[in-house]
């Protein structure tokens, strides 16, 4: 039973460690020292996948969110924002795996399950303190079992707790070198000197950066929600009210303005909706740049090939593998401008226009927004983006290749071994002795036939052909 309050205790441990704590905004209001539910399930499939006792193959990404719900149903952590008003009134709180969903601790205890010193334990004989502990311990077991983190606890456990002993910069390191190495093995890319600038830029007109010191406008903030007069947001004008959450105060203020101008109007939820939905084209159309920055073109070109192959699983690793080396806050934009446009292009959602419907109006009118490339054709741009859209809920999730290739990295780092001698993988398939002489003679009788073939075509001038030769 001591052995699984360990494990527990080093799943908080390390998400105590790990997890992004930062300032966020969400509905257009910030909040202090708060992490997101994707985060926390990256980090705690990361710590489970270095455990020596645990079977990689064994752990899908459905368990770590069943871990962190356990975590969250125990205290640990809580929801903050919307979500904690929503759910103030029910039993349980249902733990969400995306990045829109923020999380804080409840305080900085590693072991909320496990007795604390008080003064009945005083008057307690060591045996009944042990069968005390031994009863709470038990619980955790129980739990960890019922989540199906691992089949069995041998009588022998070392947990390994590797990333307190390295440094963040280290980690981050490590991440990224992961990274563009397993990219690699999935798309062709001549050159890596433009991935290694592109992916540590940011975008300074965005909000999400540490050392942001933008404070946010309540009047504002208030202004806004409470210009839509409506009980609760529908899924579409959440979206919308997200996005804007990256805008500067001019547009806050002009859409503000408009929409407390159509609060008494009839249908004024679709005039809401068509506001919205002009002032984001608005924005993005007079940005200079898009999200997806030129520099990367032999990444897109790679994905599109593999799109246009069918291979749409490969796609999918590599765009996440390519979005986790973009820039926090650029990739936090991007997410939340692909749901507003994923749900703006559902048939049954707001008419966007008469004579077409809208998910060829949302592609032809975003596709400039998030990829513009004059190297890439029209279709091709148009494709990347309609795969982008349609895989929105996946492209932000870390793949569980990249979190075994790291794991395996940061343990033998911890073991003293030199990284450099074994990257996980090869990109070579290793052939026998015999394989390797059979087809080296096989090359020979080629060469030497084509040797005959250019020294008997009387076509080919005999200066030429000793060249040739």
């Amino acid at each position: 039973p001591f052995q699984a309050t360990r494990l527990w205790n080093s799943i908080i441990h390390a998400l105590h460690s790990q997890v992004e704590i930062k300032r966020r905004r969400q509905h257009l209001k910030t909040y202090k020292n708060c992490f997101t539910g994707s985060n926390a399930v990256d980090v705690v499939l990361s710590h489970l996948m270095q455990s020596m006792y645990l079977s990689c193959n064994d752990i899908s990404r459905l368990k770590g969110v069943r871990v962190c719900q356990a975590l969250m149903d125990h205290k640990v952590f809580e929801p903050v924002g919307a979500k904690l008003y929503l759910f103030k009134n029910e039993k349980e709180t249902e733990f969400e795996d995306t990045n829109t969903s923020l999380y804080k601790f409840v305080n900085s205890s590693l072991t909320p399950l496990l007795p604390r010193k008080n003064k009945d334990n005083e008057s307690l004989s060591p045996e009944q303190i042990c069968k005390q502990k031994t009863k709470r311990c038990s619980k955790v077991e129980e739990l960890l079992r019922s989540i199906n983190v691992h089949a069995s606890l041998p009588p022998k456990i070392m947990v390994n707790e590797p990333t307190h002993l390295l440094s963040k910069r280290v980690i981050e390191d490590i991440w990224k070198q992961q990274t563009l190495l397993r990219l690699l093995q999935l798309i062709d890319v001549p050159f890596l000197e433009d991935i290694l600038v592109s992916s540590v830029k940011t975008k300074p007109d965005c909000f999400g950066k540490e050392e942001d010191l933008i404070i946010s406008n309540t009047f504002l903030d208030r202004e806004v929600t409470c210009s839509l007069n409506l009980p609760e947001l529908d899924k579409w004008l959440y979206a919308a009210v997200e996005c804007l959450e990256y805008f500067p105060d001019q547009f806050i203020v002009m859409v503000s303005q408009q929409l407390s101008q159509s609060a008494n109007k009839p249908s004024s939820l679709n005039t809401y909706k068509k506001i919205l939905f002009d002032i984001i084209i608005k924005y993005y159309s007079q940005k200079k740049d898009s999200l997806l920055t030129t520099q990367d073109l032999d990444i897109h070109s790679g994905i599109i090939e593999l799109i246009e192959k069918g291979k749409t699983d490969q796609a999918l690793e590599a765009s996440q593998l390519y979005l986790k080396l973009l820039a926090p806050n650029v990739r936090e934009e991007l997410h939340r401008l692909l749901t507003f446009v994923a749900i703006a292009s559902e048939s049954e959602g707001y008419k966007l226009q008469r004579q077409f419907d809208n998910r060829s109006v949302i592609i032809k009118t975003c596709t400039k927004f998030i990829l513009q490339n004059k190297t890439l054709s029209k279709p091709q741009a148009e494709l990347l983006t309609q795969f982008l859209m349609d895989n929105h809920s996946e492209l932000f999730k870390t793949p569980l290749t990249l979190l075994e290739l790291t794991s395996r990295r940061l343990e033998s780092l911890l073991e003293g071994q030199d990284p450099d001698i074994d990257s996980g993988f090869t990109f070579c398939q290793r052939v026998t002795t015999k394989e390797y002489e059979d087809q080296k003679q096989q090359t020979n009788q080629y060469l030497l036939a084509l040797v005959q073939e250019m020294d008997s075509d009387p076509t080919i001038p005999l200066k030429q052909k000793k060249k040739l030769i």
